[in-house]
């Protein structure tokens, strides 16, 4: 994981997927419509916060795997 105080942006998790689901979340990168609006004036801390969040939402949604 980067370090979050990184003045370093990461780039951003768009994936040219833009469709926003049933819950608000589009269906390429997993941001909320009001994240996406923000990436830009977010600070370099916030982009990568949101990074990890998105690897998180990204795990809950894999199917189950079979044991």
């Amino acid at each position: 994981m980067p370090d979050l105080m990184s003045p370093e942006r990461p780039p951003s998790p768009c994936t040219k997927v833009c469709t926003l689901d049933e819950q608000g979340f589009c269906a390429g990168c997993l941001r909320t419509g009001a994240e996406i609006g923000r990436w830009m004036s977010m600070s370099a801390e916030e982009q990568w916060q949101l990074i990890a969040e998105l690897q998180i939402r990204r795990k809950l949604r894999e199917p189950a795997q079979p044991e």
